[in-house]
C-alpha cells in the first residue's frame, strides 16, 4: 500500500468499513463482553468480518481495538499485546488491498477538572495502546467517537510521541455540540492547529442528522474530512435484540450526500454492515472529491473546550486581557504565594464581562514556583470559564506544564530570539497545537527600528520553518516602545505591522500601554495608537479591557474598517453613550446579558459555578440570620434550576453543569448539619443507580448521581457492570423509590430488561428509569421501564415526577 498521506490530496472518494458490535454479536459475541477480549479468543471471527468489509469495497479496515485501552480492558489484560494482535489480524486481511486504521476510542474517564485523571495519565494510556497498533502494522491512527476535546487531544499527542503515522480524529456530536460543549467548528480549529491529517465525525444518529455537522465546520476547513453515520437509531426487534432502522439502500441514499458536503472518506458506524458499505459504493459510483471552499480566512484561531476566537485581518481586533498578572498587584501576589486563586478568578470574571475574548495568565511573582502554580491556575480557570487563555511565562518549563493542563489551543506568550528558545518551545507548541507570540528580541537589547525587528523576525521564522511549525501558529509582537524616550517608536511598530501583513500574511499583537509610558493622559495616546495600528494590520492587543477609551477606539475602528456588519456590535455597546467628558457610560460597563445581576449572591454562585467562593457566601447569609432550609429553597435550588434550563437550551454544556452541581454540593455539605439540627433534613427518596452488567461505562451515570443528590435524593451508586440481582437486592434492602440504569452500548442495553423483570417478580414498588446514548423511548416502552432520559437534567425531572 502507498503511504496513507499520499492519497489525501487526490480526487478520489475512499470508503471506511462499517460497524462491528452488532456484526460480532450476531456471530457469537456474548452481550456485555468486551469485543476486544473476545476477539483474542475468536480471531477467525474478527478476520472474517474484516474480509467481508474488504469484499464489500472498503478501502480502510478498522481494527478491533476501539475499547483497547487499559481502563476499558481491566488490569488483567495486556493492552500492548492485545492491540498488536488485533491490528495484525486486520493487516493480514488488508494486505496491499486496503489501509489499516488503528481504532482508538474513549477511555471512559474525564481529565481534570471534569474528572479525576490528569492529561499526562491519559496520554500515557493511549501511548501504550497505540504502540501495540503500530507494531501490529497499522497505516494510520484513528481516534473514534470522542466526545471531549481534551481526550481527543490526548490521542493525537500520544500518537505523535509514539510514531510518525498520520492521525485521523473523529468526534461525535449531540446536535450543535459534543457532550462537553465542543462545536464542530471548534473541533476543526483545534485539530487543524495540531496538524491532524484527517478530521471526521462518526456515530451520533443517522446520516441526515450528520449533514448539519459537515456544514457547521466548513467555513474554516482546510483538512480532508470523513463521515461515518449510524444506520439510524437503534430499535428492539421481535426477539428483544437491538437493531437499526436504516437498511443498506436507504442508508446509502442519505450517506451519499456526505460527498456533496466535502467528505473525502465515507463509511458507516453502529448498525451498518458490509451490505451498507457495498450499497454506499454503488450509490456514489465514480464521483470525485472536491475540496470545500472555506469562507473564513482567519490567520490564527485560539480555542477553549467550547469557544473559538479567530484572529485575522478580516476579524474584529481581539483584546487579550492583561489583568491576571502579579505586576503591581499586592493582593494577587499574596494569594499566589499561598496558592489561592480568588483574586485571579475575580480578574477573569471582570475581564470577560468587559468583553475580553482571551485572558493572559501570568503567575511570575517572588516566592512563587511557576512550574507548579501556572498549571494549577490554568486548570482552575478552565474549570470555571470558557474563554481561551494565553499562557504567559518566561520559564519554558512553566509554559510546558500549562500546556499539559489545557484542553484546547491556548496562546503561548511568548517565544523570543533568546538562544535555544525556539528549539525548546517551538516543537511543544506544534505538538500541542498552541499558537504563539513571536517576540523579536535577542538578548537584552531592544530592536528600535523596524528594520532591526524585521531582521530578527525573519530569522525566527526561518527557525520555525526548519522545525516544521506551520505559520497558522505564529503571531508577531510588533513591540511597543515608549514614545516619551523614543519619539519614532510608534512609526517603527506600524511599519512592522504592515510588513507582517503585506509580506508574510502574519497577524500581529502588541502590549498596548507601553507606547505611552511616562506621559500624561495615557489612555488618549493608547486609544489613538490602537486605531492607527488596526488600520496597519494589528489583529490583537494586550490591554486592560476596563478602559472606556480603548473600548471606544476598538469598536469605532471596527465600524470604519467594515468589520462590524451594520454596526451591530457598536450599537449594542454604545446605544446609551452620552460623551462630553471623554468617557463612556457604557464603554467600560459589563457586557449586556449578565443574568445573575440582582440575584442573591449564593444563587449567583451556583449559576456561575463558583465552588471556591460559595462557602463564604453561605456563611454571610447564615450570619445575617437566614435559616439553612431557606438558603436551600430560596437560593440553591432556584440557582440549579436556572443552570438546568441553560443546559437544556444549550447555553451551558457538561463542564458548566458539573461546575454548578459541585458548587451546590459544597454548599449542601456546609448546610447539612444545620438542617439536621433544625429537623429540616426530611426523609429523602432513595435512588439505586448502576450501570448494567457487562457495561463498564459510568460517566453519564456519575453525572446523574451528582445532579440527583443536589435535588434532594438519597443516591446509592452501585457502580458499573452490576448484575440485576445485585441491583434489585439493594433496592429491596433500602426501600428504594427508584432504580436508575445506565448503558452505553447496544450490546448491553438489553440487560436493562433483566432488572425490570426481576423487580416485577419480587413485587417491589420501585420504578425503573433508564438512560444512555443508545436508549430510546421505544426501547423504554418495550422493556416496561417507567421512563427514560437523554441527559442528567431530564433525568432529575423524570425522578421528581415519578416520586411526587
Amino acid at each position: 500500500m502507498p503511504d496513507f498521506r499520499s492519497i489525501l490530496d487526490d480526487d478520489r472518494i475512499y470508503y471506511f468499513d462499517g460497524g462491528y458490535g452488532t456484526l460480532l454479536q450476531g456471530r457469537g459475541l456474548p452481550a456485555g463482553l468486551s469485543p476486544e477480549l473476545w476477539g483474542l479468543k475468536e480471531p477467525d471471527v474478527i478476520r472474517a468480518v474484516h474480509q467481508d468489509y474488504l469484499d464489500a469495497g472498503a478501502n480502510v479496515l478498522t481494527t478491533n481495538t476501539f475499547g483497547g485501552s487499559r481502563p476499558k480492558l481491566g488490569l488483567d489484560a495486556d493492552p500492548y499485546e492485545l492491540n498488536k494482535a488485533m491490528t495484525r489480524i486486520a493487516r493480514q486481511v488488508a494486505g496491499d488491498k486496503a489501509f489499516v486504521a488503528a481504532s482508538i476510542g474513549p477511555t471512559g474517564h474525564f481529565v481534570q477538572p471534569l474528572g479525576d485523571m490528569t492529561f499526562r495519565e491519559l496520554v500515557d494510556i493511549y501511548k501504550e495502546q497505540i504502540k501495540g497498533c503500530v507494531d501490529g502494522g497499522a497505516d494510520l491512527i484513528l481516534g473514534e467517537t470522542h466526545f471531549d476535546l481534551a481526550e481527543a487531544k490526548a490521542v493525537v499527542i500520544a500518537a505523535r510521541l509514539v510514531c510518525d503515522l498520520p492521525v485521523a480524529m473523529s468526534m461525535t456530536f449531540e446536535g450543535p455540540a459534543s457532550l462537553t460543549g465542543t462545536s464542530p467548528l471548534t473541533f476543526v480549529d483545534t485539530m487543524q492547529n495540531m496538524g491532524v491529517e484527517l478530521i471526521g465525525t462518526n456515530c451520533s444518529a443517522g446520516p441526515e442528522q450528520m449533514h448539519d455537522t459537515l456544514r457547521a465546520w466548513q467555513s474554516r476547513l482546510e483538512t480532508p474530512t470523513f463521515a461515518e453515520a449510524n444506520a439510524g437509531l437503534p430499535v428492539l426487534d421481535d426477539d428483544g435484540n437491538t437493531s437499526f432502522r436504516l437498511p443498506p439502500e436507504a442508508f446509502a441514499e442519505q450517506a451519499a450526500g456526505f460527498v456533496d458536503l466535502g467528505a473525502k472518506f465515507i463509511g458507516g458506524c453502529c448498525g451498518t454492515t458490509p451490505d451498507h458499505i457495498r450499497a454506499l459504493r454503488d450509490k456514489v459510483g465514480d464521483a470525485t472529491w472536491k475540496r470545500p471552499e472555506k469562507t473564513d480566512h482567519a490567520q490564527m484561531v485560539l480555542t477553549s473546550r467550547s469557544v473559538s476566537v479567530p484572529i485575522g485581518f478580516d476579524h474584529p481586533g481581539v483584546i487579550i486581557g492583561e489583568r491576571i498578572n502579579p505586576t503591581g498587584k499586592k493582593q494577587l501576589i499574596a494569594e499566589l504565594q499561598e496558592g489561592v486563586f480568588t483574586e485571579a478568578h475575580r480578574f477573569a470574571t471582570e475581564q470577560i464581562e468587559l468583553g475580553a475574548p482571551v485572558l493572559d495568565v501570568n503567575v511570575g511573582a517572588p516566592m512563587v514556583d511557576e512550574v507548579a502554580l501556572l498549571p494549577e491556575l490554568v486548570t482552575s480557570l478552565v474549570g470555571r470559564f470558557t474563554t481561551p487563555l494565553s499562557i504567559d511565562s518566561n520559564d519554558s518549563k512553566a509554559v510546558e506544564a500549562g500546556l499539559w493542563n489545557y484542553p484546547g489551543s491556548p496562546l503561548v506568550n511568548s517565544i523570543s530570539g533568546e538562544p535555544g528558545k525556539m528549539e525548546e518551545l517551538g516543537p511543544l507548541c506544534k505538538l500541542f497545537g498552541a499558537p504563539f507570540i513571536l517576540l523579536p528580541i535577542v538578548g537584552n537589547k531592544l530592536p528600535v527600528t523596524a528594520k532591526e525587528r524585521l531582521a530578527v523576525i525573519a530569522d525566527l521564522l526561518a527557525q520555525a520553518d526548519s522545525l516544521g511549525i506551520p505559520r497558522r501558529l505564529i503571531m508577531v509582537d510588533a513591540l511597543a516602545l515608549t514614545v516619551s524616550s523614543k519619539p519614532e517608536a510608534a512609526r517603527h511598530s506600524l511599519d512592522v505591522m504592515r510588513h507582517c501583513r503585506d509580506e508574510w500574511g502574519l497577524p500581529t499583537t502588541i502590549g498596548l500601554s507601553n507606547i505611552s509610558f511616562g506621559l500624561p493622559a495615557r489612555e488618549l495616546l493608547n486609544s489613538t495608537f490602537l486605531s492607527i495600528s488596526m488600520v496597519s494590520g494589528l489583529c490583537s492587543f494586550i490591554s486592560n479591557p476596563n478602559s472606556a477609551r480603548i473600548q471606544e477606539a476598538l469598536h469605532t475602528t471596527e465600524v470604519l474598517l467594515n468589520r462590524d456588519p451594520q454596526a451591530e456590535r457598536y450599537i449594542d455597546k454604545f446605544s446609551d453613550w452620552t460623551g462630553g467628558s471623554g468617557a463612556s457610560q457604557s464603554g467600560s460597563a459589563p457586557a449586556k446579558g449578565d443574568d445573575t445581576s440582582g440575584l442573591p449572591p449564593v444563587q449567583a454562585a451556583v449559576i456561575k459555578g463558583n465552588k471556591d467562593g460559595i462557602l463564604a457566601l453561605v456563611d454571610v447569609e447564615l450570619e445575617a440570620g437566614a435559616k439553612a432550609m431557606d438558603i436551600v429553597n430560596d437560593m440553591l435550588i432556584p440557582g440549579i434550576l436556572i443552570v438546568g434550563d441553560k443546559y437544556e437550551r444549550k447555553e451551558y454544556f457538561l463542564p458548566q453543569l458539573l461546575q454548578s452541581a459541585e458548587t451546590m454540593q459544597n454548599a449542601f455539605k456546609r448546610l447539612q448539619p444545620l438542617l439536621e439540627e433544625d429537623g429540616d433534613a426530611g426523609e429523602k427518596p432513595v435512588v439505586i443507580m448502576a450501570t448494567v452488567e457487562g457495561d463498564i461505562h459510568d460517566i453519564g451515570k456519575n453525572i446523574v448521581c451528582l445532579m440527583l443528590k443536589n435535588y434532594g435524593f438519597d443516591v446509592i451508586d452501585l457502580g458499573k457492570d452490576v448484575s440485576a440481582d445485585k441491583i434489585v437486592d439493594a433496592a429491596e434492602e433500602k426501600g428504594a423509590a427508584l432504580i436508575g440504569l445506565s448503558a452505553l452500548m447496544t450490546t448491553t442495553m438489553v440487560r436493562m430488561e433483566d432488572t425490570v423483570k426481576l423487580v416485577e417478580e419480587r413485587g417491589l414498588k420501585a420504578k425503573v428509569i433508564i438512560g444512555g446514548a443508545v436508549v430510546t423511548e421505544k426501547f423504554c416502552n418495550a422493556i416496561g421501564a417507567a421512563g427514560w432520559s437523554t441527559d442528567a437534567v431530564s433525568a432529575v425531572k423524570l425522578a421528581q415526577r415519578l416520586t411526587q
